[in-house]
C-alpha cells in the first residue's frame, strides 16, 4: 500500500462518510492500474455522495481503460442525471465529451 493510500485511509477511519476520502482512494487504485478496486472504491464515494461528479466521470474513465467501454456509458449517462442535478456544467462538459469520444 502506497503512502498516500495508507494516509487515506486512516483519515477514513477517523469519518468513514467522507466522500473525499474515498474518492482519493478510488484515484490511487485507478492511478496503479487496480481497476476493480478503483471502480468499487468510485461507487463507494457516489454512495455516499451522489452529486461528486468527478466520481462519475473517473469511474467511467477507469471502466473504459479496463475495456468495460458500455459501462462507461451507462456510468458517464447516469453522471449526466448526478451533474445536471447538482448544477455543475464543468463536469457536464467533460462528461458529454468523453461519451462522445467513447
Amino acid at each position: 500500500m502506497t503512502d498516500r493510500l495508507s494516509q487515506l485511509r486512516n483519515l477514513l477511519d477517523k469519518d468513514p462518510h467522507d466522500a473525499f476520502c474515498m474518492y482519493g482512494i478510488a484515484m490511487e487504485y485507478s492511478k496503479s492500474g487496480n481497476h476493480e478496486e478503483a471502480i468499487a472504491w468510485f461507487d463507494r464515494t457516489m454512495e455516499v455522495d451522489p452529486t461528486y461528479c468527478y466520481a462519475w466521470y473517473h469511474k467511467a474513465c477507469t471502466q473504459e481503460q479496463s475495456g468495460d467501454t458500455m459501462g462507461a456509458k451507462k456510468t458517464l449517462e447516469e453522471g449526466l442525471v448526478q451533474a445536471d442535478e447538482a448544477g455543475d456544467l464543468h463536469a457536464q462538459e467533460e462528461m458529454k465529451a468523453l461519451l462522445q469520444s467513447l
